[in-house]
């Protein structure tokens, strides 16, 4: 015999796969006007919870039915994130919103400190080699 909680959780868990597959993350392709393809794209999370415990009664109860009492519950966050754009100039990807001046700061700080390091450090001159002597 089968617990209870066994059935509970295989019907949360269908529900869940019905509500999230593949095409949540990667949408269904668009054709653009000119021709380009835009995939949209997105990230999806979630979580799930499910319990159970078996409780006393005074009536009762056949032997296969256990005394059982239980629950789940499922949540599903959706955030888009970009666009795959594929056309006749190449790929590239477009974010769904636009960087914060923090994230901004954050993407520049390595061409920045190169930019600071080549200003700090002595320059240093080029001397032609010599070659051979004729």
């Amino acid at each position: 015999m089968e617990h209870p909680i066994g059935h509970l959780m295989q019907t949360t868990l269908e529900n869940i796969k019905q509500m999230v597959d593949v095409d949540t993350v990667i949408g269904q392709p668009i054709q653009a006007l000119d021709g380009s393809t835009v995939i949209p794209l997105s990230k999806v999370s979630f979580g799930f919870v499910c319990g159970g415990g078996e409780y006393q009664t005074n009536r009762a109860v056949p032997p296969d039915q256990p005394p059982f009492a239980g629950g789940s519950g499922a949540g599903v966050s959706l955030q888009p994130v970009g666009f795959l754009v594929v056309g006749p100039e190449g790929v590239r990807v477009l974010p769904a919103q636009q960087p914060t001046a923090w994230e901004r700061a954050l993407n520049n700080a390595p061409q920045l400190m190169d930019d600071i390091r080549s200003l700090l450090s002595p320059k240093q001159e080029k001397t032609p080699k010599e070659g051979p002597q004729a």
